[in-house]
């Protein structure tokens, strides 16, 4: 990959506003326990790779950022997990923001790994922690009041693990194809979205508030998503439950 210039990232990370007042701190909530590692595994669940290098004990975290801004506090919850990242361009006008090949990264890249092939972990289990990191990295609102979490275009068979997997920490979801702003699991209704955001937290410094569960843009047209039997609908609260 060609490298132009590159950046290093070590500023740890603090939460400093709240989006949505809730009334308790949930079980599964990223603020009710303390970090660690395996949370990188939420980036996995949007469009970031792990690979190893070779037949080495190293592996590489990285991800395409489609929007700059989330850069730094990706970075910043990458450094307070102990992980330094660097910020790469390439030829193409992308932007990666990725680890060193690391040996603290090879059990990750075993668990996302099925051969050459991304893949969601066996009996895999979201919490508040992994989903806040999947928002960080791939979360927006979308323009009818609900909110998506984007998926990895590049590895599909991950979408409908992930799907059952969001439902069931009780967040019931649509499957978006690439006409309805996919692919992305669409969360809609005031109780699906107050659980997201109680889950997730409140966004972490240099976080933008207008990607955040709780920000509303204006609604437009309807969505196109999945139903069942992998055929196109559009509706609001049609939900994907695996």
């Amino acid at each position: 990959m060609d490298e132009p210039h590159r950046r290093v990232f070590t500023q740890p990370s603090n939460g400093c506003s709240t989006v949505l007042a809730v009334a308790q701190l949930s079980f599964f909530s990223a603020e009710a326990r303390d970090v660690r590692l395996d949370d990188l595994a939420g980036l996995l669940c949007g469009p970031a790779q792990v690979v190893r290098f070779g037949a080495s004990d190293t592996a590489r975290l990285s991800i395409v950022l489609t929007d700059p801004g989330r850069a730094r506090p990706l970075a910043a919850e990458a450094a307070a997990r102990g992980i330094q990242t660097e910020l790469a361009g390439t030829e193409s006008g992308s932007l990666v923001l990725r680890t060193a090949f690391r040996r603290d990264l090879v059990e990750l890249a075993g668990q996302w790994s099925h051969g050459a092939v991304k893949a969601v972990p066996e009996e895999f289990a979201l919490d508040g922690a992994l989903l806040r990191m999947w928002v960080l990295a791939a979360g927006i609102p979308d323009r009818r009041s609900g909110y998506l979490l984007k998926l990895d275009p590049h590895a599909p068979q991950t979408h409908a693990p992930l799907a059952e997997a969001v439902t069931r920490i009780g967040l019931p979801n649509m499957r978006l194809g690439p006409r309805g702003a996919g692919p992305a699991l669409r969360l809609s209704g005031l109780r699906r979205l107050r659980r997201l955001a109680e889950l997730v937290g409140p966004p972490p410094e240099h976080a933008s508030e207008a990607h955040w569960p709780g920000s509303e843009p204006p609604r437009t047209r309807p969505t196109v998503g999945l139903d069942g039997n992998g055929g196109e609908v559009e509706d609001d609260e049609t939900s994907v439950t695996g």
